[in-house]
C-alpha cells in the first residue's frame, strides 16, 4: 500500500523529517513554562550527536529519571466506596509525559538505540506507543519512523509529527504495520523498537518499575494488582518486577494478577477463559475496534504467553470489559477522584470490580494501573 504521509522529493524518493528541536518548543511537562534549567540542558546534550556518547547517555539517563515514571499511586477512598473495599489505590501512569505507561518503554529503547549506535528507530503504533517513540526519541536526536495501520483513526498523529516523526501508513491491521516495520528495521539497519523478540528483556524491564514503584509506597505487595491488558507487555513486565521483590525477601507474597480488557477481542483474557494452554490468534476480521477499546484490541498478542503465565502463577483471573462499562468507570473517576484517565485505561478496573461483585474480595490492598490519561 503506497505511503500516504511521506514526504517526497522530486526524484521520488522520500525524504527524511529532521527530529523536532530539543528546546523550548519540546516541553516534557506539557507544555509547562518554566520546566527545570539543568533538564533542559541535558536534553541538549543528548541530542548533540557531536558529543561523546558516554556524556550523550549520561544525559539522556538524567532525563529520564527526571521525567519518566516515579507516578502517583494514590488512595482511592471515593471510589472505595463505590466498588466495596477497604482499601483502592490508583497508579495513574497518565503522569508520564505522553500520558501513558509506553513512556517507560519507548524511554528504554531508544536508550538502547543510543548506546548501540543507531540514529533512527521504528515501530508500529495505533497512537499511544507511537507518540512516546516519537518524543522519547526527538529527545534523543533521533529519527523515528512510526507505522499506523491505514484505517485506523491515530488520533494522536499530530502529536507524532509535531515530534519530527515520520508516519508511514500501511496494511488494515496493528500486526501488519508491525511486519512492515521489522521488515525496513532489517532491510534498512534501524532500531525496531516493536514488542517481542530481543526487545522483550528491555520492555519488562521498564514495566517492572511499576512494581518496584508501587512497592515504595506500599512497603509489601498489594493482595492484587489489576491492569488493562492488550500485548501483554505491560502485564507480564509488573509481574517480573514483582517477582524480583518477591525473591529477594522485600515483599512477603506475590499479588494475584487481574486482567481486563475489551469485549471478545483479546486473546490472552479469551485463553485464561476457556482454559487453553497457549494464547492462539483470534480471527482478525471478527475483531473491530471501536472509539472507546483501540488501546486494548488486537487479534495476535505479541507477548500473550508471558501475560498468560503471570495471571496463572499468581492466582488471578482475567474478565472483559464492554464499552459502555470503561466509559462509566472513566466517567466515574473523573467525577470521584478527579482523575481523567481513558476509558480503555479502566478495563482492569473493570475486572477487579466485577471480582468483588461476584465472590467478595478478602479486607485488603488492592491497586488498580490506569495505563494513560484522556487527550
Amino acid at each position: 500500500m503506497p505511503d500516504r504521509d511521506a514526504v517526497r522529493s522530486e526524484s521520488g524518493r522520500e525524504s527524511q523529517p529532521e527530529p523536532a528541536a530539543v528546546g523550548a518548543d519540546l516541553d516534557l511537562l506539557d507544555g509547562a513554562v518554566g520546566a527545570v534549567p539543568e533538564i533542559d540542558s541535558q536534553r541538549r546534550v543528548a541530542a548533540d550527536s557531536s558529543r561523546p556518547l558516554e556524556e550523550r547517555l549520561e544525559a539522556y539517563e538524567d532525563v529520564i529519571d527526571s521525567e519518566v515514571g516515579d507516578t502517583t499511586l494514590t488512595r482511592a477512598r471515593n471510589l472505595e466506596r463505590e466498588v466495596g473495599l477497604r482499601q483502592l489505590y490508583l497508579k495513574f501512569e497518565g503522569g508520564n509525559p505522553s500520558g501513558t505507561q509506553k513512556d517507560r518503554i519507548a524511554f528504554a529503547q531508544v536508550l538502547d538505540a543510543v548506546r548501540r549506535g543507531f540514529d533512527t528507530v521504528t515501530a508500529a503504533s495505533c497512537g499511544n506507543y507511537g507518540a512516546a517513540l516519537a518524543l522519547a526519541s526527538s529527545v534523543a536526536g533521533l529519527r523515528c519512523i512510526v507505522y499506523i495501520p491505514s484505517d485506523y483513526h491515530a488520533k494522536r498523529r499530530a502529536e507524532i509529527e509535531a515530534y519530527g516523526a515520520q508516519i508511514v501508513r500501511h496494511g488494515e491491521s496493528y500486526e501488519a504495520a508491525v511486519t512492515e516495520s521489522r521488515r525496513r528495521a532489517e532491510r534498512e539497519e534501524l532500531y525496531d523498537a516493536n514488542p517481542g523478540g530481543l526487545n522483550t528483556a528491555i520492555q519488562l524491564r521498564a514495566y517492572g518499575e511499576i512494581a518496584y514503584e508501587i512497592y515504595d509506597e506500599l512497603r509489601d505487595a498489594p493482595a492484587a494488582i489489576a491492569v488493562p491488558v492488550s500485548n501483554g507487555t505491560t502485564v507480564a513486565g509488573i509481574y517480573k518486577g514483582f517477582v524480583s521483590l518477591y525473591r529477594r525477601g522485600r515483599t512477603s507474597h506475590l499479588p494475584r494478577i487481574a486482567i481486563g480488557s475489551s469485549l471478545n477481542k483479546n486473546p490472552i483474557v479469551r485463553a485464561f477463559r476457556d482454559n487453553l494452554e497457549h494464547c492462539e490468534d483470534l480471527m482478525p476480521d471478527q475483531v473491530r475496534e471501536t472509539r472507546i477499546n483501540e488501546p486494548l484490541v488486537n487479534w495476535h498478542s505479541i507477548d500473550g504467553d508471558h501475560a498468560l503465565q503471570a495471571v496463572r502463577d499468581t492466582g488471578g483471573w482475567a474478565s472483559y470489559a464492554s464499552d459502555k462499562n470503561m466509559s462509566r468507570l472513566s466517567r466515574l473517576l473523573r467525577e470521584r477522584e478527579g482523575l481523567n484517565v481513558l476509558p480503555a485505561s479502566t478495563a482492569g478496573l473493570a475486572a477487579l470490580a466485577q471480582r468483588q461483585t461476584e465472590t467478595p474480595l478478602a479486607p485488603d490492598r488492592y491497586v488498580v494501573v490506569l495505563t494513560g490519561r484522556r487527550a
